[in-house]
């Protein structure tokens, strides 16, 4: 009896084991079907200058992180947003669309219940869960105030934040219209952190979440919200800066710390271990701002003229550039035409994600990144924002030609009588020549390819 019970134990424990190891190895297995997919990690900063990084042509700027990035990967000289102002150009990075297509061709509301961008848009967020990555949104939102349009229903299992366009960055309050109103959410649920300064409790909720997935494929947006207004940089760069005119001084101040900032993310990822396996992307959402709320401007887009709002290049072409070790060339540069809209299909390749059976305006540009020699998948391109119902700002690039219609920010004599404006970008970066009257020609035709692309992009969705 005692044998047969030792007998039937040891079988009991045989069993076990067997089954340990056979259910380990199928965990082993899935987890390694799922990690062999890179992480993505997408910085999206906020009313940054074109030339307002040192690798980027600044002379009085520190930013030793974000230039250790770029020189780690590629960079692009002619990348830009598909709007010159904060919420289309968000929805349209995150749609693969231009943003008419996606919906929002203004800034979303400030105010809780406010709508923005339309829950039926198919987000990257969606693309990356769908393939069973762990998303996360953290910082500003700025693309819907209500529940169907914060970042839990448009995707992310995580999000951290305020749904706003600005808050202060200690008291987590919106003051520029309205009542005052608290905007700081956790997952759809208002928190509260008093006195905590904004840029490092993104630090920290984006640490969190990295350290809780580390063994698993995750893709991070990290959307900074420097250096928009409020301008709040921490001391010591105030004092490193001291010595600058106003408003560069408060705006350098702020970038800097944004630098840092993004600086101590970075050493996270290298902390944990996941560097060498996670595509880094970093870009600004537009040009840098005018507005009396951050001092007339501080920033810069030299040699370009230009600002946000703006569809002359200093309000839509950005610092952009991509990382991945053993991937993405190494402190290599890119001339080509490409777009923010442009990640969405870029990062699907990379990482092995089928497409969406949707209307996808972006292209991928691996291919571009890969080479210098490669043709941009864009051989025009379309804009539409601001101005007015009757005379809207609009903007269509085909090669070295660019038309502009109604541009904001214009100088008398700039614009015809048509409120035209035509350049050739190849001789004439700097948009200084109107050259619509020796090319009646070319005006023609590429305005009509803008009203036809108007009609299509508002009318398919």
């Amino acid at each position: 009896m005692i044998l047969h019970f030792l007998m039937t134990t040891r079988s009991l424990i045989v069993c076990i084991v067997l089954f340990s190891i056979a259910y380990s190895y199928t965990v082993f297995a899935q987890r390694n079907k799922t990690t062999g997919r890179p992480n993505v990690v997408i910085i999206y900063s906020d009313d940054q200058g074109y030339a307002d990084l040192h690798i980027y042509g600044s002379k009085d700027l520190s930013t030793p992180n974000l230039d250790g990035l770029a020189l780690k990967g590629t960079r692009f000289m002619q990348f830009y947003a598909a709007a010159p102002i904060c919420s289309p150009s968000r929805a349209s990075l995150l749609t693969g669309r231009y943003p008419q297509r996606a919906g929002l061709v203004g800034n979303a509301g400030n105010l809780y219940g406010t709508g923005g961008m339309p829950g039926s848009q198919y987000t990257i967020a969606e693309l990356f869960k769908s393939a069973g990555y762990k998303t996360a949104h953290i910082g500003k939102w700025h693309m819907g105030y209500s529940p169907e349009t914060m970042p839990n229903a448009q995707g992310f299992d995580y999000s951290f934040g305020f749904m706003g366009g600005c808050i202060d960055n200690f008291s987590h309050f919106y003051y520029w219209g309205g009542p005052n109103q608290h905007d700081l959410w956790r997952n759809g649920k208002e928190v509260y952190e008093p006195g905590k300064f904004f840029p490092d409790l993104m630090v920290d909720e984006a640490g969190k979440f990295l350290t809780e997935n580390k063994a698993n494929p995750f893709f991070m947006y990290f959307a900074i919200n420097s250096p928009h207004y409020p301008l709040q940089p921490e001391v010591k760069w105030l004092e490193y800066y001291k010595n600058l005119p106003m408003p560069r001084r408060m705006y350098a101040a702020y970038t800097s710390t944004m630098d840092e900032k993004i600086g101590e993310l970075l050493k996270k990822l290298d902390d944990l271990g996941l560097t060498k396996n996670t595509i880094i992307i970093f870009q600004s959402d537009q040009g840098f701002s005018k507005e009396e709320r951050t001092f007339g401007g501080g920033g810069s887009a030299m040699p370009y003229r230009g600002s946000k709002e703006s569809l002359f290049e200093g309000g839509i072409r950005v610092p952009a550039f991509i990382s991945w070790p053993g991937h993405v060339p190494v402190n290599e540069v890119r001339n080509q035409f490409a777009t923010n809209i442009d990640w969405y299909a870029t990062l699907a390749e990379y990482c092995g994600i089928p497409l969406p059976d949707l209307k996808i305006d972006g292209r991928s540009i691996v291919k571009l990144i890969n080479s210098p020699n490669a043709k941009t998948p864009h051989p025009d391109f379309y804009w539409q924002c601001l101005g007015s119902k009757v005379n809207p700002q609009w903007a269509v690039r085909e090669g070295d030609w660019k038309l502009l219609h109604n541009p904001l920010q214009s100088k008398p004599n700039d614009v015809d009588t048509g409120k035209f404006m035509l350049i050739n970008m190849k001789t004439d970066s700097t948009e200084t020549t109107n050259v619509a009257a020796e090319h009646p020609d070319i005006v023609q035709s590429l305005a009509k390819k803008y009203h036809d692309w108007i009609q299509e992009v508002v009318n398919q969705k």
